[in-house]
């Protein structure tokens, strides 16, 4: 490497953002992860004793997926690649392999192929990894914020461990913005900063867990903040909601976040928590989650969990629907606030969704059986000569429009599919059933 590019390195790495410069080299500098990388913790053991196998870093934006590959590359004997996902085609895979084969027989040297944003490779990309993954040509870590197991191949999948990073803790940040302000080499410790107890707290709320969000903040804040006569920068909370980006809810569409929180808003329903409902749908519809796709979840609720003990959740949920197809947002907010409300508070129930189960499994695994002679279509000529519709009573010529008869077929005449709850308007329908059949519906 030349003097000239040598220079342009290090000016990059000064004008750099905080979080770039800040990256911890070695594994006793990094902070978080004590999962993996407490003492005695299986990557700590691997990394020290270069032993890395294939693997997926897989988390949140700015808890150390990257850094933590670039802390492997400097603690081991391996030959070291990176490639982004976004940059990056099958023509610089080749080329990555071809070296990588080339140290592995010339040299015995393994490399250590790193994959930014990995999610982000296509099928052809992923199937152009396997086979060198498989004989061990390259040593695969790949870095992802979507959940591998939605993203990648599952014969690739099948050839690396998953790591889970979790989201930094408090303490992990307030530890990150200490050092920077401290640091005078790579930090902001060449300034005189003075931050309030107040203003540090408000960092950590914003950065939610991302350690980049709250260094490059800390650094915007410091920096667009003139300093007082005394040449000091004070940064209070007001100084620091004013010079620094908003915060903005982790939300993936079409990934993890997506997935764990419609879970989380539906089981909220399910659990008669209003409140938590609310919080959930608030986060949906301020990522820009479709309106219409949280409604068919209230749907699906007011059937699965509320059914028959409030037959009107139902009718409240499909209204939600087309009002929100109708109104659109943000008005569109308040009806499905209404809907979710409703399905929450609501009595609940899942015997409609257990009974439709219970039919289709015997529906499923048993012999199918045939439909009673009594109850078969007669409305055609020839019918009667089939014995087809002989012999039905037609209920409402009975009191109470009720007559006993067989409805099922003959192996299943007995089975109880739907068994009705002791709640709300289900309630009353157990007790109607249990009138007109004297039959155990417990």
């Amino acid at each position: 490497m030349d003097l000239f590019t040598m220079g342009m390195e290090e000016k990059l790495k000064r004008n750099a953002p905080l979080a770039d410069r800040m990256r911890p080299e070695t594994i006793d500098e990094f902070i978080g992860q004590e999962h993996l990388l407490g003492e005695g913790k299986f990557l700590r053991r691997s990394i020290k004793a270069d032993r890395i196998n294939s693997m997926k870093l897989y988390g949140p934006p700015g808890t150390g997926k990257t850094t933590l590959a670039m802390i492997i590359s400097n603690s081991t004997n391996m030959l070291f690649e990176k490639l982004s996902a976004v940059t990056s085609g099958v023509k610089d895979i080749r080329e990555v392999i071809e070296r990588a084969e080339e140290n592995l027989k010339l040299y015995s040297k393994r490399t250590i192929l790193f994959v930014d944003e990995i999610h982000r490779f296509n099928k052809s990309q992923q199937d152009a990894l396997l086979p060198f993954v498989e004989r061990g040509i390259v040593t695969l870590i790949g870095a992802t914020t979507e959940n591998p197991y939605f993203e990648v191949n599952k014969a690739l999948l099948s050839r690396v461990m998953i790591l889970k990073l979790e989201s930094l803790t408090r303490d992990n940040l307030k530890i990150l913005i200490e050092r920077a302000l401290n640091n005078k080499e790579k930090g902001l410790g060449r300034y005189k900063v003075n931050v309030t107890e107040e203003a540090i707290e408000y960092l950590l709320t914003i950065a939610d867990g991302d350690g980049r969000t709250a260094l490059n903040s800390l650094e915007i804040g410091v920096l667009s903040t003139f300093e007082d006569d005394h040449g000091v920068i004070e940064l209070d909370l007001d100084e620091i909601k004013s010079s620094i980006q908003i915060k903005a809810a982790q939300y993936d569409k079409d990934g993890d976040q997506h997935y764990d929180t419609i879970s989380a808003f539906i089981k909220s329903m399910r659990g008669s928590d209003p409140d938590a409902t609310l919080y959930w749908l608030a986060k949906m519809i301020n990522a820009g989650e479709d309106p219409k796709f949280i409604a068919r979840r209230i749907i699906i609720c007011a059937s699965e969990d509320v059914g028959n003990a409030d037959p009107n959740a139902l009718n409240i949920a499909v209204s939600a629907f087309n009002a929100v197809n109708v109104i659109g947002m943000p008005e569109g907010r308040i009806t499905l606030a209404q809907a979710a409300i409703y399905i929450a508070t609501a009595p609940k129930s899942n015997a409609a969704y257990l009974g439709i189960d219970r039919a289709l499994e015997d529906i499923r695994n048993e012999e199918i059986g045939k439909v009673p002679s009594h109850l078969r279509d007669a409305h055609y000529p020839g019918a009667k000569s089939l014995g087809h519709g002989m012999g039905y009573k037609y209920p409402h010529d009975y009191e109470d429009a009720y007559v006993e008869q067989q409805y099922l077929p003959d192996r299943f005449k007995d089975k109880k599919y739907y068994k009705p709850t002791n709640y709300g308007y289900e309630k009353e329908i157990k007790e109607r059933m249990i009138k007109i059949n004297e039959s155990d519906y417990n």
